[in-house]
C-alpha cells in the first residue's frame, strides 16, 4: 500500500519535519513491513510560464516544429527562447518551463542546447516527462486543470510534485489497511498523534434516499452459508461534466499510489477507494436497463469486462446484473457495457460489501486481479459503504458539476452484528510472557477500536467493524502485544522438554545420509511430483502400468502424479545441473515414496475441525485415506569418478561406482546387502542387479539404459541404485553395526569353482559362506574368467576367503576343510567343481 504523506497528513498529525523514513520507522513499530519510498524523481527550477508568441518552422526531415517566446517571470530570466516540437498549445498558455538544472525523471537533466537551428534555453513539459501519466501526446496545458497560477512561481509544489509516498506490506488479515484511514489510524497507534476518522459521518447527514431506484440480491447457492452481497448502496450524481480535469493534488496522489489518472469521474471512485479502503464502482446511468441484481451466473453466461475480454462465467462468480444481463463481476470488474465515458452525465454510484470467499474465488478462476478483489477479499468496513457512496457523489459535485439526487437512490443490507470475545484475564500475560497490568491490556484493545467491558475474571471484547481478523482471545493478545511494543516480549528460548532423543529410525537415516555425503555424494532433495509415463518406467520392475496417486490441484499440471520412485527426481537434477555444464555429477536423496495398493480408493472428503483435536478414530481414518509411503534412498553417479589430468587419464563412474555407494549405505545401516543380477525396464540388460538383505528384497542397482539418459540429456552412462530405506532399517533392527575384534590371526584361502554360465556369482558364493560355516569371516569373488580352457556354457569364479577363530589359531587344515565345506553345498545347487 502506497501511502503519500500530503495525504496522510490530513487524517493524523505527522509531524512537519518527519521523513518518509520517519514514518517508515513508525509503521513498523506496528507490525508493518517496509517496503519502498516513491516520489516524483525530479528537481528544479520548474516553474510556470506563459507562451507569449511562437513562430512554426518547417524542417527537412517533415517535422515542424515551434520557436517559442515564453514567459518565465523576471526572478527567473524573463522571457525565454524555447523549441517546443509539440503543437497542442496556444499563445496564452501557461505551461511547465524546465529550466536548465532542472533534472526530469530518467533522469533527464536539462540544459540549454543548440537544436534546429536555435539555442533553446529550457523545455516546455508534458505530463509524461513530469511524472504525472503516460500521456505523451503534447504539452500539459495549465488550464486544462483548471488552474490559472502567477508566471514564475514553483510548478512543483503547485502541481503536487513535492509529495513523497511510503511503501508498505499489508498481510492478508490487515485488509483495513489498504486505504488512509487505516494506515493513518496505525500510524496514530504507533505514535499517539491524534487521528480524525474521515469515515466518522453520521447516518442522518448522509441523506440516503430510501427509494426511487430498484436494488435487489438473489443468491440461491450461498457459499458456507453466506449471501455473496450484504450490503449494496446507491446513490446518484445527475448533470455531471465528464470532461472536466482531475485536479493536480489528485493527480500527483493517485500517480504516488500508483494509480494511473483515468477522467475525473474515475479518478474520484478511485481516489475514495484508497481512502476509505471501499471500492466504488460508477455506472453510466442512461445505458442501464431498469434497476440491479445482484446474483449468481447462470450456466452459460458471458460477459465483456472493461479490459475488453469476453469471460465464461462460472455458477459461482457473483454478478450485478440489469434487464439487459450481466454488466459486472461484483467486487471485481465492471462490464464494458456500462462503464462511465466522456459522454456520460449521469452517474449511479456503487458501494457494497461482497463475501470475502465468492471474490477471492472469483478474481483467482479468471485470473482477473484488481485493486477492488485485493479489498473484498481480505474483508472490507461493513459500517463504511454509505459514508463512501455519499463521498464520492459529494467529489463530483464539486469537481465535476454535478448535483447529488437527493430523491432518488436505494439501499439493502443486513444488520451488521459483532460478536463478543470473551479474554480472560491471565490469558494474555500467560502467552506472550510479559507481565502486562489490566489497565495496560485495556488500553491497548480500546485503542484499536474495541470496546471492553469487565465480566468478573474475564473482559468481553466486541471488536471494531474494519477488524474482520479478531476472532477469538489469541487475536486479541497479540493485538495487545503489537499495540504495546514488541521490545517488551523476552528474548529467551523456551527450554524444550525432556525426551529419548532421535528415534532409532531416525538415528539409522541420519547415519546413511552422513556416510553417503562422507563418501562424497551431494544431496539434493526434490519435488515428489512426476508423470505417469515416469512411475510406470521407474516405479516398477517390468515398466508394466501400476497405480499412482494423482493430484486434484498439482503444481504442473505437466507433472500431477505423485511419485513411485526417487529416481525421476534425481534425473531432473542431473539434467538441470547439465545444461549449465556440471557433468561430473555424484547425488543423492533419500525421501518418501507414494505406492497406493491396487483396488484402493485414497482420500477422503471429511476434514476434521482446525481448532478440535482429532481423537483415535479420526486419525486412523485419515491414515486410511493416505497410500504407503515408505522412505527410500536414491543415488546417481555420471560423468568422471576422477577427472582428467596431467599423468592421470580420466575415469567415468561405473556399475562398480553404484555398488560401493549401496555398500556403504549398508555399512552405515548396519546390514549385509548382496546383489544378484536381474532385469529391469529402465536399466541395461547385463547389468542390472536386486539387491537383498537377509533374503529380502530392498531395492536395485544397475545402469540407465542409453534411451533413457539420452532423454534427459544426459551424455555418457548414467548409473543409478535405489533402496527402500525403511525396509533396510527394519531389517537391521538393534544389530551393533560395530563387531567385536578377533585377537588371533586369519587364515585365508582362494578357491576358484566352474559352474554354468548362467549361474549368478552371488548366489554361489552364498552356497560357499553356507557351507563353510562360523569360521568364514569374510568373502570375495575377485574373478569371472570365460574363455579357453573352460567347457562352454561354463565360466570359473574364483572367491577370496578369510577364515577365522575366536577362541584359537586356526590351523591351514582347518581352513582348507571349511573350504571343501562350502564347495561341496556349491556343488550340490549348482554342480560347481574346482577348477584344476
Amino acid at each position: 500500500m502506497r501511502v503519500p504523506l500530503s495525504w496522510l497528513r490530513e487524517y493524523v498529525e505527522v509531524p512537519a519535519e518527519a521523513s518518509a523514513d520517519d514514518v517508515l520507522a513508525s509503521l513498523v513499530s506496528v507490525g508493518f513491513e517496509e517496503e519502498d519510498v516513491f516520489s516524483f524523481e525530479l528537481t528544479g527550477p520548474i516553474v510556470v510560464g506563459q507562451v507569449v508568441e511562437f513562430v512554426e518552422e518547417p524542417q527537412s526531415n517533415g517535422k515542424t516544429i515551434r520557436w517559442c517566446q515564453v514567459d518565465v517571470g523576471p526572478e527567473n530570466g524573463g522571457v525565454r527562447g524555447i523549441v517546443c516540437g509539440a503543437g497542442n498549445f496556444f499563445a496564452g498558455d501557461k505551461v511547465v518551463v524546465t529550466l536548465p538544472g532542472a533534472v526530469l525523471p530518467g533522469p533527464f537533466p536539462i540544459a540549454a542546447r543548440k537544436t534546429y537551428g536555435h539555442v533553446s534555453d529550457g523545455m516546455i513539459a508534458s505530463a509524461k516527462e513530469l511524472g504525472l501519466g503516460d500521456e505523451h501526446s503534447g504539452i500539459l496545458r495549465l488550464v486544462e486543470l483548471g488552474l490559472d497560477p502567477e508566471v514564475g512561481i514553483d510548478a512543483i509544489a503547485l502541481l503536487g510534485l513535492d509529495d513523497v509516498a511510503v511503501d508498505i506490506n499489508v498481510t492478508p488479515d490487515r485488509g483495513y489497511a489498504l486505504s488512509l484511514r487505516g494506515v493513518a489510524r496505525e500510524y496514530s497507534h504507533a505514535t499517539g498523534a491524534a487521528f480524525r476518522d474521515p469515515g466518522a459521518r453520521a447516518f442522518e447527514e448522509l441523506e440516503q434516499p430510501t427509494g426511487g431506484f430498484a436494488v435487489a440480491v438473489v443468491d440461491d447457492a450461498p457459499i458456507r452459508g453466506r449471501v455473496g452481497a450484504s450490503e449494496f448502496v446507491v446513490r446518484i450524481v445527475r448533470d455531471v461534466d465528464p470532461t472536466r480535469p482531475t485536479p493536480a493534488w489528485m493527480v500527483a496522489r493517485l500517480t504516488l499510489a500508483g494509480i494511473r489518472s483515468l477522467g475525473i469521474l474515475i479518478d474520484i471512485t478511485n481516489y475514495v477507494m484508497l481512502e476509505l479502503g471501499n471500492p466504488i464502482h460508477g455506472y453510466d446511468l442512461d445505458t442501464l436497463a431498469g434497476g440491479i441484481t445482484v446474483r449468481r451466473a447462470a450456466p452459460g453466461e458471458k460477459l465483456t469486462t472493461l479490459d475488453g475480454k469476453e469471460r465464461a462465467l462460472h455458477v459461482e462468480d457473483l454478478l450485478i446484473t440489469d434487464e439487459s444481463g450481466p454488466i459486472g463481476l461484483a467486487g471485481v470488474m465492471g462490464g464494458g457495457t456500462t462503464e462511465m465515458t466522456p459522454s456520460t452525465r449521469n452517474v449511479l454510484i456503487e458501494a457494497a460489501i461482497f463475501d470475502t470467499v465468492t471474490i477471492a474465488r472469483t478474481a483467482r478462476r479468471h485470473k482477473l486481479p484488481s485493486e477492488a478483489s485485493r479489498r473484498f477479499e481480505r474483508g472490507v468496513d461493513p459500517l463504511i459503504p454509505f459514508v463512501a457512496a455519499r463521498r464520492v457523489a459529494d467529489l463530483m459535485v464539486e469537481l465535476a458539476g454535478g448535483t447529488l439526487d437527493t430523491a432518488t437512490g436505494g439501499a439493502l443490507f443486513t444488520e451488521v452484528f459483532l460478536e463478543a470475545i470473551e479474554l480472560p484475564k491471565a490469558f494474555v500475560p500467560g502467552l506472550i510472557g510479559v507481565d502486562y497490568t489490566d489497565a495496560e491490556i485495556v488500553a491497548a484493545l480500546e485503542k484499536i477500536g474495541c470496546e471492553v467491558e469487565a465480566a468478573g475474571a474475564s473482559w468481553t471484547v466486541i471488536p471494531p467493524s474494519w477488524r474482520p481478523d479478531l476472532t477469538d482471545k489469541w487475536t486479541l493478545a497479540e493485538e495487545v502485544a503489537r499495540i504495546d511494543g514488541y521490545a517488551r516480549i523476552p528474548s529467551e528460548l523456551p527450554v524444550p522438554p525432556s525426551g529419548s532423543g532421535f528415534t532409532p529410525a531416525q538415528q539409522g537415516r541420519r547415519r546413511v545420509a552422513n556416510a553417503l555425503a562422507a563418501a562424497g555424494l551431494v544431496e539434493t532433495p526434490s519435488f515428489g511430483f512426476t508423470t505417469d509415463e515416469q512411475n510406470d518406467l521407474h516405479g516398477s520392475a517390468t515398466g508394466a502400468h501400476l497405480p499412482s496417486i494423482k493430484l486434484a490441484n498439482p503444481l504442473d499440471g505437466q507433472a500431477p502424479f505423485l511419485r513411485r520412485s526417487l529416481i525421476p527426481g534425481l534425473l531432473q537434477v542431473a539434467h538441470r545441473n547439465a545444461s549449465r555444464g556440471l557433468t561430473d555429477l555424484a547425488l543423492f536423496e533419500t525421501g518418501t515414496v507414494f505406492l497406493p495398493e491396487p483396488g484402493v480408493t485414497y482420500g477422503t472428503d471429511t476434514v476434521p475441525a482446525a481448532a478440535v483435536r482429532p481423537d483415535a478414530a479420526t486419525l486412523a481414518a485419515l491414515d486410511a485415506a493416505i497410500p504407503p509411503q515408505p522412505r527410500h534412498v536414491a543415488v546417481l553417479l555420471t560423468g568422471h569418478r576422477v577427472a582428467k589430468q596431467p599423468g592421470v587419464a580420466a575415469e567415468a563412474f561405473d556399475l562398480a561406482d553404484a555398488l560401493d555407494a549401496v555398500r556403504t549405505i549398508g555399512s552405515a545401516a548396519g546390514v549385509e546387502i548382496t546383489v544378484t543380477q536381474s532385469q529391469r525396464a529402465a536399466l541395461h540388460p547385463g547389468r542390472t542387479g536386486v539387491l537383498s538383505a537377509y533374503g529380502t528384497e530392498v531395492g536395485y542397482v544397475g545402469e540407465l539404459l542409453p534411451a533413457v539418459a539420452a532423454a534427459s540429456d544426459l551424455p555418457g552412462r548414467v548409473v543409478v541404485a535405489e533402496l527402500d530405506l525403511d525396509r533396510v532399517l527394519a531389517l537391521a533392527g538393534e544389530r551393533v553395526v560395530a563387531a567385536s575384534l578377533s585377537g588371533y590371526p586369519a587364515a585365508t584361502q582362494d578357491v576358484s569353482v566352474v559352474v554354468p554360465s548362467d549361474v549368478a556369482a552371488a548366489e554361489v558364493g552364498a552356497a560357499l559362506a553356507e557351507g563353510a560355516g562360523a569360521l568364514l569371516e569374510a568373502l570375495h569373488l575377485v574373478d569371472d574368467y570365460r574363455g579357453q580352457g573352460l567347457p562352454e556354457g561354463t565360466k570359473s569364479l574364483t572367491f577370496a576367503l578369510r577364515f577365522r577363530s575366536a577362541d584359537r589359531t586356526l590351523t591351514a587344515a582347518e581352513a582348507t576343510d571349511a573350504k571343501l565345506q562350502g564347495v561341496a553345498v556349491a556343488a550340490e545347487r549348482f554342480g560347481a567343481k574346482i577348477r584344476e
